[in-house]
């Protein structure tokens, strides 16, 4: 189905007046439900999240990509949306946060994508307040396709009576969904569990998926036109190149775009646990530690001692290394997690990463790098002391000073986490190890 060159599908886009309503729950719900119905569905999410992503692949069986008008840019999410209607019987949009937090914000994407919004509110602690809710959501921001309101976790049909009879008039009710604790989905100081650390998952997205079975939220929504855009394929820069890449449960924050750029820059990805005592894959000519969790995996860590002795003569031999946030902790003399308890860890970099009780950095970023500007965010309860100067910091969007990003002989290293796509060049050399001084 097309118009006007575009392609057309069904989407929705489900917001909620703050985090901690149960976007996550619903959207992966609704994504399992038309799921066992025999629909394709693509699911994306608002901002720069990794955790909802993989809970959405479960119940999706496809990729999630995240669309961020800030980090990503209009022009790669228009793309990515043309693709998935065309190839998808429904697309979802998870938001971040509240519907209207951030600049830019979930309803932007809404309203400059045309995709209908249905709100999700937590009611356990409301009545009629729920349709001044509803009705400031609706109309805080004019232009808004705004397609009605599903109360979460509500105690009864008779609670759910009165929250449909609170809405303005003429604003759809989409449904109740009633409280079952046996099918929330777990959480830790990052939010989400990972989805493979999750033993029930598909029966919790089963049961919730039950559960929107008997909502108005069970219809497919309107189809939308998501005009044409394609983005140019990047020069085979990695061409040949094997790029060794660190995947488990201790270093799980990896972008499926970012694995998609890679790729169309012609690299040839091997992945290894270092939770499972793997260590480097033979050929490595570069290494990407993404961020995840060493924290929680201290001793298992520390006792890969073969991968320890590998990344240093991989840093000797003057081959590249890439390392984010959880990434570049790894490479540090040692760990000091929430207990107190102090891991060793590489020893490739000097210093000490200390886990916080509290939230140590969060927002988006983008470091200007000699080979061009690379967008991404950060998002960490660790404080690392190290003597090291930075190479160069990275910038907020308010324009103040961002995360430090180091470079140490072959060694590029942040707490930020990049978004490959904003700069497939700028990548390829960082690494091809052939990334320049500032």
């Amino acid at each position: 189905m097309s118009a006007a060159g575009g392609r057309a599908c069904p989407a929705l886009l489900v917001a909620a007046p703050a985090s901690g309503q149960g976007k996550t729950t619903i959207t992966a719900a609704l994504a399992r439900m038309h799921t066992r119905l025999g629909r394709r569905v693509r699911v994306f999410k608002c901002g720069p999240d990794f955790l909802d992503p993989q809970i959405h692949a479960v119940a999706s069986g496809a990729p999630v990509h995240n669309i961020d008008l800030g980090m990503c840019g209009e022009a790669d999410i228009a793309a990515r949306l043309h693709a998935a209607a065309g190839e998808a019987d429904l697309i979802l949009v998870e938001g971040v946060m509240g519907l209207y937090d951030g600049t830019p914000s979930a309803a932007d994407i809404a309203r400059r994508f045309g995709i209908p919004v249905m709100a999700v509110i937590d009611a356990r602690a409301m009545a009629q307040t729920f349709g001044a809710v509803a009705h400031g959501l609706a109309h805080y921001q004019p232009g808004l396709p705004f397609a009605g309101v599903l109360a979460n976790h509500v105690g009864s049909a008779r609670h759910a009576d009165m929250l449909r009879a609170a809405l303005p008039a003429g604003m759809r009710w989409f449904g109740a969904v009633m409280r079952d604790a046996e099918a929330a989905l777990p959480e830790r100081h990052l939010g989400l569990l990972q989805a493979a650390e999750i033993a029930d998952l598909d029966e919790r997205l089963d049961r919730l998926a039950d559960h929107l079975q008997q909502t108005g939220a069970a219809a497919l929504p309107p189809a939308v036109n998501f005009p044409p855009m394609a983005l140019p394929a990047p020069p085979p820069l990695l061409a040949g190149r094997r790029i060794a890449i660190a995947r488990d449960a201790a270093y799980g924050f990896i972008y499926p775009a970012n694995l998609d750029t890679l790729r169309a820059l012609g690299a040839d990805l091997v992945f290894f646990s270092p939770l499972a005592g793997e260590t480097l894959p033979a050929g490595s000519a570069a290494v990407w530690l993404p961020g995840g969790y060493p924290e929680l995996h201290g001793a298992a860590l520390a006792a890969n001692v073969r991968l320890r002795a590998d990344l240093h003569a991989h840093v000797a031999a003057g081959r590249a290394l890439l390392a984010e946030c959880g990434g570049m902790m790894s490479l540090l003399e040692a760990v000091v997690d929430k207990a107190g308890v102090e891991h060793a860890f590489a020893g490739v970099l000097p210093g000490r990463a200390i886990m916080q009780q509290r939230l140590a950095a969060l927002g988006m970023q983008q470091a200007d790098l000699p080979e061009g500007r690379i967008t991404g965010h950060t998002f960490h309860y660790s404080k690392t002391v190290t003597p090291l100067e930075p190479w160069l910091h990275a910038q907020r969007p308010d324009g103040g000073e961002g995360e430090a990003v180091y470079r140490l002989g072959s060694i590029t290293a942040s707490y930020m986490h990049f978004w490959f796509p904003s700069n497939p060049t700028a990548v390829a050399a960082l690494l091809a190890g052939n990334a320049r001084a500032a």
